[in-house]
């Protein structure tokens, strides 16, 4: 029996009420049997200053560091903010990967989404992301994608994401993602 894949969770959104994060914990009720899903919250995370890094990172940084190397991938869900990702995610993946020789990032699976209200979910941040993640040697999988648009239709005033289609385009991506990281990882 192959044991449970580990994902880690992380909006790119600081609101109380984000529909990314609000994303997330839909898909801790709906990962796989063979997952389970944690999310970390990067509220705590410092501006990336390379004194602070030279002097001893943050205890923050190091759970977040320590948490992305504990993980088997990621899901990360991200707002769209003037056609690209939010400056707290930026600076999130700025801190894991480095230092560079240690990344916390290099060489992980991960799976993105996005939830915005408009009509384009997050297509370009979701693009930006893509790129961002290339210098880290993130594996992201191409498909599929998700992008929950008009998110104020589809999850209800406590955060329950109650429309049923993406419901089933969440459970997708997270079946598809644990199949890459089972594919990514060593045998």
């Amino acid at each position: 029996m192959e044991s449970k894949i580990k994902l880690l969770g992380i909006a790119g959104s600081l609101r109380r009420t984000s529909f990314n994060h609000a994303a997330l914990r839909a898909a801790q009720e709906l990962v796989p049997a063979d997952a389970e899903l944690t999310i970390h919250d990067i509220a705590a995370l410092p501006f990336y200053n390379q004194d602070l890094e030279a002097a001893g990172p943050p205890v923050a940084v190091l759970e977040l560091r320590q948490s992305i190397h504990a993980a088997d991938a990621l899901l990360i869900a991200t707002p769209e903010y003037n056609h690209s990702i939010p400056g707290v995610l930026k600076n999130a993946i700025d801190w894991a990967s480095r230092p560079i020789a240690a990344s916390a990032l290099n060489g992980k699976p991960a799976a993105l989404l996005g939830a915005s209200v408009g009509i384009y979910g997050t297509v370009r941040a979701q693009l930006h992301l893509r790129q961002i993640l290339t210098a880290s040697n993130t594996y992201v999988m191409l498909k599929p994608e998700l992008l929950i648009t008009r998110a104020s239709e589809k999850f209800d005033s406590d955060g329950q994401l109650t429309d049923e289609t993406t419901r089933e385009q969440l459970q997708t991506l997270l079946a598809a993602l644990v199949a890459w990281t089972r594919r990514l990882q060593p045998h």
